[in-house]
C-alpha cells in the first residue's frame, strides 16, 4: 500500500495524548448530554472512551456546567477512565474559566471560537482572559474558527476589501469567506502566543459544512502554518448523508498527508448511539491504511447466486463479536486489530476472497453443496456443516486469536481506558 506523507506540524500534547505529524492521528469526540448532568455525562464519556474515542469534548457554557467538570473528570478516575476531557466555550468562556479555576485546572484543553469572544469587536481582552488562564494552567488551545460564526468585522473588511480590487481579480464571496476564516485563525494564533501561550500549545480548525469547501480551506490552511490540525465538518448530517460526507472531505485531505486529530460530527437518530461518530472516524483511518483499530470483516453484498440472508447475519454477528472482544483483546495481543476475516455468500468469490483473509469462510449459495469450507491463512482448514456454524467459526477464531498474536504483558489494574 502506497505510504501517505504526513505534513510536518508541531506537537501539541493534549493530557497524555500527544497531536502532531509524528504522532498517530487522533480519534475525538463530543458528548450531547447537559454537562450539569455530571452522572449522564460521565456515562456518555466512559461510553465513547470504550468504543475508541482517545479525546471526549463536553460543553462549558453556563455557570452548572463548570461546577461540574471537576466532578465529571473524578468519576471518570473512579471508573479507570482516563480519557483527556476538552472544554468548549465559545461567548462566556472568559467569565467561566476565571470564576470557576477547579473546572480550568480539570480540562485537558480548552476550544475557542474567536469569532464568539471578543476578538472583531472593540478589543480582545476575552480571548487574552482565556489564553491567560491556559497559560498560568499549561492548557492547549484549539483555536477553532467556524463560518457560522466567523469574526463579522474581519470578514466584512476583507469584503470591502475584495470590491475595491479591478473586476479581473475579485473573487467571489465564498472564497473571500475561506480567506476570512484562514486569517481568523492565523490572526488569533498569533494573538495567543503574544500572550504567552507557546507554539505547540496550539491547535487550528477551520469548521464548514461542505466537503469541497472543507478540502479547499485546509489545504490554504495547512500550506500557511506548522500548528496541528482538527478536521471534521461543523454539522455532518444524519445517517448516510453525514457518514459519506465525512468520508469524502475527510478522506481527500488525510490522503494529502493533513490532520492531525479528527471528528465525524454526526447528528444520531432520537436514542441513538452517540459511539457511532467514533466508530466512522476509525472506519476513515483504517480503510486508508492509516491506522488500525479492530480486525475487519469482507462480505459480498449478495445476488440471485446466495440462497438465504444467513452469511449477511453471519458476517453481522462475527464483526460485532470483534467490536465486542476488542477491548479486552487490546490488552492481551499485539497486532490483533490487523486480522482481516472474510465471510462469503457463494462459490464464486468466496474461496479467493476466504484464501486471502488471515480466516475465510465460504457459505454455500443456490444449489451449492450444503457445507461451508473454512480457510485459515490461505489453506483450506476445515468445512463445516448443520446448525452451529457461527458458533464453530468463532471458536476458530478464538484459536488463531491465542495462537497468532503475541501475547502484551499483563497491564496492571490502575490502567486506562
Amino acid at each position: 500500500m502506497p505510504s501517505i506523507t504526513r505534513r510536518t506540524t508541531v506537537t501539541t500534547w493534549v493530557g497524555s495524548v500527544p497531536v502532531g505529524s509524528c504522532h498517530p492521528i487522533v480519534v475525538q469526540s463530543m458528548t450531547n448530554t447537559d454537562t450539569a448532568d455530571v452522572q449522564g455525562t460521565i456515562q456518555q464519556v466512559a461510553a465513547l472512551a470504550r468504543a475508541g474515542s482517545e479525546l471526549v469534548r463536553v460543553t462549558v457554557n453556563n455557570d452548572a456546567a463548570a461546577k461540574a467538570v471537576p466532578h465529571i473528570v473524578e468519576g471518570l478516575a473512579k471508573q479507570n477512565v482516563r480519557v483527556p476531557i476538552i472544554g468548549d466555550f465559545h461567548y462566556n468562556g472568559h467569565l467561566l474559566l476565571t470564576k470557576y479555576p477547579a473546572c480550568a485546572q480539570a480540562l485537558a484543553k480548552y476550544r475557542i471560537n474567536p469569532g464568539n469572544c471578543s476578538i472583531g469587536k472593540k478589543d480582545d481582552d476575552n480571548f487574552k482572559t482565556m489564553i491567560e488562564v491556559a497559560v498560568k494552567n499549561q492548557k492547549p488551545v484549539r483555536i477553532g474558527v467556524n463560518w457560522g460564526s466567523l469574526d463579522q468585522q474581519l470578514l466584512t473588511r476583507m469584503m470591502d476589501e475584495n470590491a475595491r480590487l479591478p473586476e479581473e481579480q475579485m473573487k467571489d464571496a465564498r472564497d473571500v469567506t475561506m480567506d476570512a476564516m484562514i486569517e481568523s485563525a492565523l490572526r488569533s494564533a498569533a494573538l495567543a502566543e503574544k500572550y504567552g501561550l507557546r507554539r505547540d500549545q496550539i491547535i487550528l480548525s477551520a469548521k464548514v459544512s461542505g466537503v469541497q469547501d472543507l478540502v479547499d480551506v485546509y489545504r490554504s490552511l495547512a500550506g500557511r502554518c506548522d500548528y496541528a490540525l482538527h478536521l471534521g465538518l461543523t454539522e455532518a448530517g444524519m445517517g448516510n448523508k453525514g457518514v459519506v460526507a465525512s468520508t469524502a472531505g475527510l478522506g481527500i485531505l488525510l490522503q494529502e498527508g493533513i490532520g492531525d486529530t479528527i471528528r465525524v460530527s454526526l447528528t444520531p437518530a432520537p436514542g441513538g448511539d452517540r459511539s457511532e461518530e467514533v466508530i466512522v472516524a476509525q472506519q476513515i483511518l483504517q480503510s486508508l491504511g492509516i491506522r488500525s483499530f479492530t480486525p475487519q470483516v469482507t462480505a459480498c453484498p449478495g445476488c440471485g447466486r446466495t440462497t438465504s440472508t444467513f452469511f449477511q447475519e453471519m458476517a453481522e454477528q462475527i464483526q460485532t463479536y470483534l467490536r465486542e472482544k476488542m477491548p479486552v483483546w487490546k490488552t492481551q495481543y499485539s497486532g490483533v486489530e490487523e486480522m482481516k476475516l472474510a465471510v462469503m455468500g457463494c462459490v464464486v468469490n468466496g474461496p479467493g476472497e476466504s484464501k486471502h483473509a488471515n480466516i475465510g469462510i465460504s457459505l454455500p449459495g443456490t444449489f451449492e453443496e450444503p457445507k461451508a469450507p473454512v480457510f485459515v491463512d490461505g489453506r483450506l482448514m476445515t468445512t463445516l456443516k448443520g446448525d452451529h456454524i457461527v458458533a464453530e467459526f468463532i471458536k476458530i477464531l478464538d484459536e488463531y486469536v491465542d495462537s497468532h498474536y503475541s501475547a502484551k504483558e499483563r497491564q496492571p489494574e490502575t490502567a486506562s481506558v
